[in-house]
């Protein structure tokens, strides 16, 4: 399949979340969104809102475990992260794959549980699969529970390809191997990823921490958090929608441009004023997150003498 044959999705259109699963799945990107105008909802109160830099808020009490009771997972659906390119985490610190925090506990640095292996594994995933492979074996790295999130992008302007995750904490080694599937071949907005394909791509794992309560929907920081907000739509609905933290700084938006984009992606229709901006419940949270392209994935597995190090040669049988 060449760039650009498959058809790019409608941004305003609800997602919807894949059904009959064991833990819910939240699709993730909204197509090209580009970017929201500030005359997006003439609200003249709008201009007594706080500006940007005002003083930051207290810190609220961290939540280390959260999980969407039945009813909330089964009405997530929104658009989760961006669709420009990403750079593969620049302004942090590489040490055997593993990425040491910008956040410090206690003035130490503590050294982050998402590496360059989880994505490698990922790509072996969809490997095996496209293939008709065994699937790899199990990984070295922890098998701890975390809410996590898959991404597929693809070609130099990293254009979203996939992307499907759950905010119930799974078991790593099942949970990647579920959702690198997931978001490769079952994300509705999107055909699914071709073998064809693999060169062009490029993997990001995020796992989901430290989720907190906000005092309102303007407490939380750009480009620091992911948002979740709960809301009641036009016609008396509970909804739910997110975006991972990267999305708002990647979209050129301030806050309210973010919570009116999430609001729509979460399928509100009505006219979003002041009073439905202070009605949501709004869940802030951090996340840790890697992205390997394809080719330093070879790399990568080329050096550890992998038993899918045969991938640079374009074998199509598996080395023994």
């Amino acid at each position: 399949m060449q760039e650009g044959n498959y058809p790019e999705p409608d941004p305003t259109a609800p997602i919807r979340v894949v059904p009959k699963r064991t833990y819910t799945d939240i699709p993730c990107g909204g197509g090209v969104p580009g970017k929201i105008s500030r005359d997006l909802n003439p609200d003249p109160a709008r201009q007594d809102e706080p500006s940007r830099e005002e003083p930051r808020l207290k810190r609220r009490r961290v939540r280390t475990e959260w999980t969407p009771s039945r009813e909330e997972a089964s009405e997530m659906a929104a658009g989760c992260c961006g669709v420009k390119k990403q750079k593969v985490s620049q302004d942090s610190h590489h040490n055997n794959g593993y990425r040491l925090s910008l956040y410090p506990i206690n003035g130490v640095e503590r050294r982050l549980v998402v590496s360059t292996e989880m994505c490698c594994f990922c790509f072996d995933v969809l490997y095996c699969h496209l293939h008709s492979f065994e699937q790899p074996k199990v990984p070295r790295f922890t098998n701890d529970p975390y809410p996590l999130f898959v991404t597929w992008k693809t070609g130099r302007t990293r254009r979203l390809r996939g992307c499907m995750g759950t905010f119930t904490a799974m078991n790593l080694h099942g949970g990647l191997r579920e959702y690198t599937l997931t978001s490769a071949l079952k994300d509705s907005r999107f055909a699914p990823i071709s073998r064809d394909e693999m060169p062009r791509l490029h993997c990001s794992v995020s796992l989901l921490t430290n989720f907190e309560d906000a005092k309102d929907y303007l407490d939380w920081e750009i480009g620091i958090h992911g948002i979740r907000i709960e809301f009641v739509n036009e016609k008396g609905s509970k909804r739910t929608a997110t975006y991972l933290p990267e999305v708002a700084r990647e979209q050129g938006w301030d806050r309210i441009q973010t919570i009116d984009s999430l609001l729509r992606k979460g399928g509100y229709k009505g006219l979003i004023t002041n009073d439905v901006r202070r009605s949501i419940r709004l869940t802030r949270y951090r996340s840790e997150k890697m992205t390997v392209g394809y080719a330093e994935y070879i790399a990568h597995r080329n050096n550890n003498n992998h038993q899918y190090k045969h991938l640079a040669n374009g074998c199509t049988s598996k080395v023994l």
